[in-house]
């Protein structure tokens, strides 16, 4: 009677602890971390164009028939714009951009007959500074204009006038592909004899813009 007794005691010292480590699990091993990628940042480099539209501010001396007089001829202008941009290491943006479009300038000259410009274009190199999401950039380059006088029953001429401009800007970037511009430019078209007519024009622009960029 004491042997089994004392066989029981060591049975149950022995399964005891047994028991006890089976009733504890051990805890989870902690999930391997993840690896976040860094998120790639924005550039300004590679092709893009777009549409804009404004206001245009055309005004100078114009000369029909010996007589000299000062003319203005405002009116919209509505575009497209396209170029290539290549951002540097230090947030210098460098690049070159070609537009288009019409402009509604005309007015009556001198109670003859209408006179004004239409079609435009430009190309210009563009310098600039991004920050963050926001291209602050300077632009100059070539620019024409087409110019006509129109005197009813007299004569009907038109003429391709050229000069240089230059402006500064803001293109915005909504999402990495799209961004917004708001610009103002100046152009001087010198002067340029069509028809009976010289031309000695500047033109001051604002325009606003929506471009998507490759």
């Amino acid at each position: 009677m004491k042997t089994m007794l004392l066989a029981t005691v060591v049975t149950a010292a022995f399964a005891l602890p047994a028991m006890a480590a089976d009733a504890v699990s051990a805890p989870p091993e902690a999930p391997l971390p993840v690896d976040n990628p860094a998120p790639v940042p924005f550039t300004w480099s590679g092709p893009y164009l777009g549409v804009q539209g404004g206001g245009s501010w055309l005004s100078g001396d114009f000369t029909l028939g010996g007589v000299r007089s000062r003319e203005s001829f405002d009116g919209g202008v509505l575009g497209a714009f396209a170029g290539f941009n290549h951002q540097f290491d230090n947030n210098f943006v460098a690049g070159i951009e070609g537009d288009i479009g019409y402009t509604w300038n005309e007015s009556d000259v001198q109670g003859l007959g209408d006179a004004g410009s239409d079609v435009s274009g430009a190309v210009r190199a563009r310098l600039g500074y991004a920050v963050d999401r926001a291209l602050i950039y300077g632009a100059a380059g070539w620019t024409a204009a087409s110019g006509y006088t129109d005197i009813p029953g007299v004569t009907k001429e038109s003429g391709t006038m050229n000069g240089y401009t230059v402006g500064a800007g803001v293109d915005y970037a909504i999402t990495d592909g799209m961004f917004g511009r708001v610009e103002y430019r100046f152009n001087d078209y010198g002067k340029k004899d069509i028809g009976p007519s010289t031309f000695d024009m500047k033109d001051n622009r604002v325009t606003v813009g929506v471009g998507v960029k490759f």
